[in-house]
């Protein structure tokens, strides 16, 4: 049974990123575990033309270590294509790119497990270690740290009118289903954000080439584009956090759902490009396509004659209902932070805010001794929208790994914006 300074579970970009940051620290020993085969980042959206919406400094390390030989120009040196990303002239990674990135550095990297399932975490009060058991494909290992990080993500959310429903696709599945897709009479897909754009996107480019009926369908009033002006991104701020984590709980929740379009709207340039699309489909006759808003799911329901679905929906300003036949069904409605259930054995050591979500303090911790487990992402009720955001990934793990060392290794910020969020002290 071996023993570690810390384990992290769950190797999504931002526990990868603590595995980087980490590696060239002697004096912490840290072990990373994974349940998937290899790193994938999002593989059922990787189209071609698909970028990230954030630039490439926001890679694994660089905004905590520009020097880190596991930054994102350090990748594309090594495979030669440093070069053409310069005289692209793009902040913005291909999503491809950035998913070769990241599995160029778990590649580098000696304290990553594969194909380690963890299911049962527990807490040996003797020597006080959290001991880790993974199932592996030669059996149950068990391993013991002080510490745990928590990155095991966020899963695809499915609203539950469509919960148990054969044939709809969640967008984190779309690729491996694309092609019975296009093969369908009809085609709808159901969301608001970046996902959805990319989808309708993609299934746009080939209406002509297959001929079926494609239908966006969106809760929201219009198709909101990504807030991305210089003043609005300084609320990916330490500043902001600290303003935010400090205000009381229920306005916390008011600002959670007030701000999901800060980093659910779609980026203005596909906006543009989906319109210039179907200018050039209307030119030659009508298009075979509907955006409705305001528009919202409220039930699906199979229809065995065809081997589609019958959608009932609701015109929210208008108050009215319809229904709609679609034979292939896309749902973007995006992802939800779910507690493991490997936690269930420690629940006890885990503080919870009066909605029953984790209490997360502000160095992202959520057990009762406030340095014991560290939660990756998943917490924009505590720490608002910089928790999602990949541009503040080397920010929180430059903190976390503050606190397993016991100081500051790699230099925290802790004023970078011009505003001020709260009222001047003075």
């Amino acid at each position: 049974m071996s023993t570690h300074d810390f384990i992290a579970i769950g190797l999504g970009p931002y526990n990868l990123g603590l595995a980087c940051l980490t590696a060239p620290i002697d004096d912490l020993d840290g072990l990373f575990l994974e349940a998937r085969p290899d790193v994938a980042w999002h593989p059922g959206m990787l189209l071609p033309s698909a970028r990230l919406q954030t630039p490439f400094l926001a890679d694994l390390v660089t905004l905590a270590d520009p020097t880190s030989p596991y930054s994102f120009l350090a990748f594309l040196k090594e495979t030669g294509r440093l070069y053409p990303f310069y005289i692209r002239e793009s902040f913005f990674p291909l999503r491809v790119e950035y998913d070769a990135y990241c599995r160029w550095a778990a590649s580098r990297l000696d304290s990553v497990r594969f194909g380690h399932e963890v299911t049962a975490v527990r807490y040996d009060p003797a020597d006080e270690h959290y001991v880790v058991h993974a199932a592996t494909a030669g059996g149950v290992v068990t391993h013991r740290a002080r510490h745990l990080v928590l990155g095991t993500g966020t899963p695809p959310y499915v609203p539950d009118a469509c919960a148990g429903l054969p044939g709809a696709v969640h967008t984190s599945r779309y690729l491996a289903h694309r092609a019975a897709l296009r093969t369908r009479r009809s085609i709808t897909v159901v969301g608001s954000g970046q996902s959805a754009a990319e989808v309708y996107h993609d299934l746009l480019g080939d209406l002509d080439e297959h001929g079926y009926q494609l239908t966006w369908v969106t809760r929201s009033p219009r198709f909101l584009p990504l807030e991305y002006t210089k003043l609005t991104l300084e609320l990916t701020s330490p500043d902001y956090v600290d303003y935010f984590h400090a205000l009381p709980e229920d306005t916390r929740y008011e600002l959670e759902a007030a701000q999901r379009g800060l980093f659910k709207g779609i980026d203005a340039d596909l906006i543009d490009t989906i319109f210039d699309q179907l200018y050039a489909h209307s030119v030659t006759g009508s298009v075979r396509t509907r955006l409705l808003t305001n528009t919202e799911l409220t039930g699906v329901r199979p229809d065995p004659a065809t081997g589609g679905h019958l959608l009932t929906l609701r015109h929210l300003e208008q108050g009215r209902d319809l229904t709609l036949h679609t034979e292939g069904l896309v749902l973007a409605t995006g992802y939800r932070y779910r507690p493991p259930d490997f936690l269930a054995p420690v629940r006890d050591r885990i503080r919870r805010d009066g909605r029953g979500r984790f209490a997360v303090a502000r160095n992202y911790s959520i057990d009762h001794t406030g340095r014991g487990i560290f939660l990756q992402n998943g917490a924009t009720h505590a720490h608002s929208i910089t928790s999602p955001d990949l541009g503040m990934g080397a920010y929180r793990n430059s903190c976390i790994i503050r606190e397993l060392l016991g100081r500051e290794h790699y230099p925290i910020e802790r004023r970078i914006a011009f505003q001020e969020f709260g009222v001047p002290a003075s």
